[in-house]
């Protein structure tokens, strides 16, 4: 799974867009500042980083050096100011791209999908619970043989695999889904998805081994310790 790293001061911002690169399976690390930024940098490996310009204690263009310091990765800026000048800063120092804000979902994972082909670490898959999952192309595989996902099962299963520990809440589904699919996705809706995905990708989907169910919870990728 593909890790980007995020630096973004503003919560709603760093929320939504979470939530839309997790739902496109990628793992997301946030940092809300300069300092910030700089600690994490040295403390683990990223596969893309996306980088607002303005910090409250400091510049983007700062965090983009130190990473280029520490690993060659791309950098993408995000910038409420479409001024040729910080364009032209951002670009001389070395990020492969920019993005202005507000900007369309799509244009934006379009952009993260193009930095990484051209860094050649698009290219990667996911084996999880006997499944493949090739993020790259959106193939999932059963014991070598392709499984035909809809977008929203294939947009559903990837919340799972990019929370491999945790429990996910049905609210979290729900509000993750909605915001991915752009459409409303009410309750009885996840229930009857929950079940279509376990139909695909489980050996049997009367007893889920692959998406457990925690009662009274939500649901939990594999795991022995929850009741199915």
């Amino acid at each position: 799974m593909k890790q980007i790293f995020l630096v973004e001061d503003d919560r709603e911002i760093a929320k939504n867009l979470t939530l839309l690169l997790q739902a496109e399976g990628y793992g997301v690390v946030h940092a809300s500042g300069q300092a910030e930024a700089a600690a994490m940098v040295e403390k683990a490996r990223y596969d893309l980083a996306l980088v607002d310009i303005s910090l409250p204690d400091g510049s983007g263009f700062v965090v983009c050096t130190q990473i280029r310091q520490m690993q060659k990765i791309p950098v993408i800026f995000l910038t409420a100011s479409g001024d040729e000048a910080s364009v032209v800063t951002g670009l001389n120092m070395g990020a492969d791209d920019y993005v202005i804000k507000p900007f369309r979902p799509r244009e934006l994972i379009a952009r993260i999908q193009a930095a990484l082909r051209k860094s050649g670490t698009s290219s990667g898959v996911t084996e999880v619970c006997g499944l493949s999952v090739d993020t790259g192309s959106g193939l999932v595989k059963k014991n070598g043989k392709e499984i035909f996902l809809s977008a929203l099962e294939y947009r559903l299963f990837l919340i799972f695999v990019s929370n491999p520990e945790r429990v996910i809440t049905r609210d979290r589904l729900l509000n993750e889904l909605w915001d991915a699919a752009g459409e409303y996705v009410n309750d009885n809706t996840l229930t009857v998805y929950i079940k279509r995905l376990r139909e695909k990708i489980e050996e049997d989907p009367a007893n889920p081994v692959i998406i457990r169910t925690v009662r009274g919870i939500g649901y939990r990728l594999g795991g022995n310790d929850v009741s199915k």
